[in-house]
């Protein structure tokens, strides 16, 4: 079993990497971080004409056909330029629950438009506090009408079209839950941006008033098609945290080596090479967590649900650890807004909680190691 990419997956990382090299330096992602624009829309429209947006899309709704490992090499090359663009909602959340279950039309209504950059697309899951969970979902749905709140919903305040989890259902179980899709761009829809940790990763709430939907999928399937949806995700967001743990350790290394103090390198003190020999080993195990995910994901195998939450914890612990000591190696520099270590350190924390806590995920793989070992 070779876990390790293709010859042309790396000519496509090393494609990417040269292209959000040149088109989201560090200064780019500033301009949306200081700035008033919600995100860089000439490098969304970039990543549209590189064929990035569509690379798991099927050619037959306007994508490149290539498929998931491909996606992950774009999403590692993502997560090292925390590109500040509605990458992760649109693609990892509201296209997989299209190719999941949507119908011929509502592919071929929003698939195309995606992959040409001409559609943002988002999933409103969650109502305020708490994980994923059936319980949680408050919102109501009847007669092809929305009622109720979904808050935080990443970047809803620039969205076209949300996936929405709606409760049908009075009888406690999983299958109360139904997926709606809904143009936001329609009426009954009040959309409120939020303020967050990344602003370059805009949140919002949105407010549905006899909100207009078309079911996505069957009637009580939404948990379902949910949970598949949150384990695609759970891979491809691994590979986004372990591009940006990769970066922020390159960058306390290069700094250790750049930096004198006492007269030498401060890399060449002991504490610094603990310290980002701990780095590297969380952002190793993390990589290799999610190469298993790719895997697993690339091929529908019966492990993805182990191989995704596993993927999603390490890559969440190492994005976190490696952010944080960078900033501990830069010294009282890395804390100063001059510098980029806050902007890995943002956005690490910003993505921890996206698909849900890491408390969430660490149940989510106890629960699944039970099941499948008792089966």
């Amino acid at each position: 079993m070779n876990f390790d990419f293709s010859d042309d997956q790396k000519q496509l990382r090393d494609q990417a990497r040269k292209f959000l090299a040149e088109k989201c330096s560090p200064k780019a992602v500033r301009i949306v971080l200081d700035g008033k624009a919600p995100y860089d829309k000439e490098l969304w429209k970039g990543l549209a004409e590189m064929g990035f947006l569509g690379v798991a899309i099927p050619e037959e709704f306007g994508g490149a056909g290539a498929g998931h490992l491909e996606l992950c090499v774009i999403a590692e090359e993502m997560g090292r330029a925390i590109a500040p663009v509605p990458f992760s909602s649109t693609v990892y959340l509201a296209a997989e629950a299209l190719l999941i279950a949507g119908s011929e039309a509502q592919k071929k209504k929003w698939l195309p438009a995606i992959a040409s950059g001409d559609a943002i697309g988002t999933l409103a899951l969650f109502e305020g506090k708490g994980n994923p969970a059936p319980k949680n979902v408050k919102l109501t749905a009847a007669n092809g009408v929305l009622n109720g709140a979904k808050k935080p919903v990443a970047d809803g305040a620039i969205a076209d079209f949300a996936v929405v989890a709606a409760r049908t259902g009075s009888s406690g179980r999983d299958g109360d839950i139904s997926l709606f899709l809904v143009d936001l761009k329609a009426g009954g829809v009040e959309v409120k941006g939020l303020t967050n940790l990344d602003p370059t990763r805009g949140q919002a709430e949105i407010t549905f008033k006899d909100c207009k939907a078309e079911p996505l999928g069957a009637a009580g399937e939404g948990w379902s098609i949910l949970t598949q949806v949150l384990d695609r995700a759970a891979v491809l967001c691994a590979f986004e945290q372990v591009g940006g743990a990769d970066r922020a350790l390159e960058m306390g290394r290069d700094y250790a080596l750049d930096r004198i103090a006492f007269g030498r390198q401060i890399g060449s003190f002991q504490a610094i090479k603990h310290m980002l020999a701990d780095m590297y080993v969380s952002a190793t195990l993390a990589r290799s967590n999610s190469y298993y995910g790719a895997w697993a994901l690339s091929t529908n195998a019966a492990e993805l649900p182990e191989a995704a939450a596993a993927a999603r914890i390490s890559a969440t612990q190492a994005f976190q650890h490696c952010a944080k000591n960078n900033i501990q190696v830069h010294g009282g520099m890395g804390f100063t807004w001059e510098f980029d270590c806050h902007m890995y350190y943002r956005r690490a924390n910003a993505m921890a909680l996206g698909l849900g806590s890491l408390t969430y995920w660490e149940d989510q793989l106890i629960d699944r190691m039970r099941k499948k070992n008792a089966a």
